[in-house]
């Protein structure tokens, strides 16, 4: 019944697959109709070394605990490398409280069973490459430790499913890095994931969540799944009166945040901040 639905592409607009990640998958495999969903919920918080503990509790035991089979439940903790020793025991010692499986990189781990109790500490897990690239849906959690922003912004974008990520920080300049450079659906600061949601974003009744880089995208609602129309009401005007020496639009140039001179954190990456730099060098020049 499915697989004859998904080959009526003259007769449906749009399918929305509500299930599990074989479903969507299989889906968006089989059809030339256009699908709105996503297949993971692979979601990531960076935690820095600025932000409180016990602020930092709150936030990631929700994003971990309230609903572990969500899709926008915490998959990933990525955790600054000054954070170690300060911030994250607090966090990891409430989240095996909540009987969470810790599976952490070599620097977590290590540090993690200098600062944990020895019960805590045999209860940690040394984490595998697969762990960075999947959906636990369960109360298991990866961890990572990262060097700075950059390094979190490019694995986020290389292993998170680009649903939902968020950043934990007191700092705005940092955070409006990565809200601007992490290339998901939802992304966050200072909040969990679990907040992801169409009723929560004030859509009402939550019809899908769309990764896809077109129209619709995140939590969408019954407004989401409308298009465009344009409707042009005019009296005689034509396309060759406009122009080179024709009449001129009423066009305005609008300001861009990030416009300013020196101003790069729009870009995702390193790489992206030098190609910026120097394509504004050029622009100078040749003005």
């Amino acid at each position: 019944m499915i697989a004859d639905l998904l080959k009526l592409d003259t007769y449906i607009d749009l399918c929305i697959p509500r299930g599990g990640n074989k479903l969507v998958r299989m889906v968006k495999d089989t059809t030339t109709i256009p699908v709105l969903g996503h297949a993971d919920g692979i979601c990531c918080t960076y935690l820095c070394d600025d932000y409180p503990v016990e602020k930092a509790v709150k936030i990631i035991v929700d994003a971990k605990v309230s609903y572990p089979a969500g899709c926008n439940a915490l998959e990933q903790l990525l955790v600054s490398s000054s954070a170690l020793t300060t911030v994250l025991p607090g966090v990891a010692s409430a989240l095996l409280q909540k009987g969470v499986s810790l599976r952490c990189d070599p620097a977590s781990l290590s540090a993690l069973k200098e600062a944990l109790d020895p019960h805590s500490a045999a209860l940690l897990q040394p984490a595998s490459d697969t762990d960075f690239d999947t959906e636990f849906l369960d109360l298991i959690l990866a961890i990572k430790t990262v060097s700075s922003v950059s390094e979190a912004i490019t694995h986020i974008n290389a292993h998170s499913s680009h649903h939902t990520d968020a950043i934990l920080t007191t700092s705005s300049s940092v955070a409006q890095t990565f809200l601007a450079a992490i290339d998901s659906s939802s992304v966050y600061w200072n909040t969990s994931t679990r907040m992801a949601d169409g009723q929560r974003y004030g859509f009402g009744t939550e019809v899908g969540i769309s990764t896809n880089k077109i129209h619709s995208r995140g939590p969408v609602g019954l407004e989401g799944l409308t298009i465009y129309k344009w409707v042009l009401v005019g009296d005689a005007q034509v396309s060759a009166e406009y122009g080179s020496g024709g009449k001129q639009w009423k066009h305005e140039k609008l300001a861009i945040q990030g416009d300013k001179e020196g101003d790069e954190w729009r870009a995702r990456n390193e790489e992206e901040r030098e190609a910026l730099r120097t394509l504004r060098a050029g622009t100078r020049n040749d003005a």
